[in-house]
């Protein structure tokens, strides 16, 4: 019987073709709906890890997370540079970062921080060390660049007629390790330096002769340019925060403990500020996802259902056309048994050859999506079957046993005489 079944489809090969590639590509598309939104939610994930409490200005705790862990561009409004040098002083810190962002070089986003975020954001060091001075940066693992390289800032980007700064030039003086994160296609430099090369806090770099205040962010503050005094690359680094640092787009925290992080985010959600949990934050935005996804698997249920419709429709006609080939199967002796058996186990092969490679193929697409958004974000996607995609195959399988059935019911209900005549 098997020699027969594969004498068979060696002979009907292009319809045979036709069959399995409407399968593979209807199953290819759910496949990659699924492993693409598993490996973006993943990779969210995993990213967020690395921030246990952010605190912004009041406003969008979406878009805080999203410009200060996932570093994407918008402005964010400020909050008052007390709130950090409250936050340094808390028993309950760890330690606390501020962060800067508005510039860019070569298409990398400028974010500007501290010694022990810059330390504590990937374990270490793949090559150089941490920034010492103003004129120094320490760049993430996917920014191509060598050490010792000359990063000029621009205000803003490129295609929105960013302005380069012209006051500081920064130099690589270290690369991070990989992290999995937007962090690794940032470019990290001293905050002090965001500040003073955006004209702020220049009373204080005046009074101290060079030896900076810490220094806040901003975004629209290049209106000071005129003000700008000279800025030595070579100042040294001063992280003793005072009540006046400048306004700040966000602050992130690494509380001592899991509790004191909820204390502190329960006393920062009132008045002018807002604190969050990355996590609980991606939660309401995986709901919407959620949501998303199920439209998506919609579609592709949808075309999954078409195509099984298309392949009734095409089994049926080529029953019909195989009815002089039944007829002497059957006046050969055949039992109808045989029959249905033969019929059954050539549209389930099909099918079966089908899905597995529309699996192959699924997977196939959500890599290759996966990196694409990995290369322009940053952020790790890893893409993997689970166990639960073990049922989706099951489920996918039995109703093909239940397709198969169909024309093999017809081939069974054939008598001799009727296929013969036909």
């Amino acid at each position: 019987m098997i020699r027969f079944i594969l004498s068979d489809l060696r002979r009907l090969w292009a319809g045979s073709l036709v069959v399995v590639l409407l399968v593979a590509l209807a199953t290819a598309l759910g496949v990659s709906v699924v492993l693409q939104e598993r490996a973006l939610r993943l990779g969210s994930a995993r990213a967020a890890d690395k921030f246990d409490l952010v605190i912004g200005a009041g406003g969008s705790e979406t878009q805080l997370v999203l410009s200060s862990v996932f570093l994407q561009p918008s402005p964010l409004p400020l909050i008052p540079g007390e709130v950090l040098a409250r936050l340094a002083a808390d028993s309950r810190v760890d330690w606390a970062a501020p962060i800067g962002f508005g510039d860019s070089f070569s298409g990398y986003p400028i974010v500007g921080t501290t010694v022990r975020l810059a330390e504590k954001l990937s374990g270490g060091f793949a090559e150089g060390k941490v920034f010492a001075r103003e004129g120094e940066a320490v760049i993430g693992s996917a920014v191509k660049l060598p050490l010792g390289s000359e990063i000029k800032p621009m205000h803003g980007l490129p295609e929105e007629g960013g302005e380069t700064h012209t006051e500081l030039v920064y130099h690589v003086a270290g690369r991070l390790r990989p992290t999995g994160t937007a962090w690794d296609r940032a470019i990290l430099v001293p905050i002090q330096a965001v500040w003073h090369i955006h004209g702020l806090g220049e009373e204080e770099h005046e009074e101290a002769g060079h030896d900076h205040e810490p220094a806040g962010a901003d975004h629209d503050a290049h209106e000071h340019h005129e003000h700008h005094g000279e800025i030595d690359p070579g100042a040294a680094i001063n992280e003793t925060w005072s009540a006046d640092v400048p306004g700040l787009p966000a602050i992130l925290v690494k509380p001592k403990t899991i509790a004191d992080a909820y204390k502190l985010r329960q006393d920062y959600r009132s008045g002018n500020t807002v604190a969050v949990f990355p996590g609980e934050v991606l939660t309401n935005l995986y709901a919407t996802l959620g949501d998303a996804k199920q439209i998506l698997v919609a579609v592709a249920s949808g075309a999954q259902a078409l195509v099984a419709a298309s392949l009734v429709l095409v089994t049926v006609i080529h029953i019909g056309q195989r009815r002089r080939q039944i007829g002497a199967l059957r006046a050969f002796g055949a039992p109808r048994r045989a029959i249905f058996s033969i019929v059954w186990l050539e549209f389930f092969a099909l099918v079966s050859v089908g899905i597995a490679l529309g699996f192959g193929l699924g997977f196939a697409a959500a890599l290759g999506l996966s990196g694409m958004f990995s290369q322009t974000s940053g952020i790790a996607m890893p893409v993997g079957f689970a166990r639960e995609d073990g049922g989706l195959a099951g489920v996918l399988l039995a109703f093909a046993a239940l397709l198969a059935a169909l024309p093999a019911v017809l081939a069974y209900r054939q008598s001799p005489a009727q296929a013969l005549r036909a």
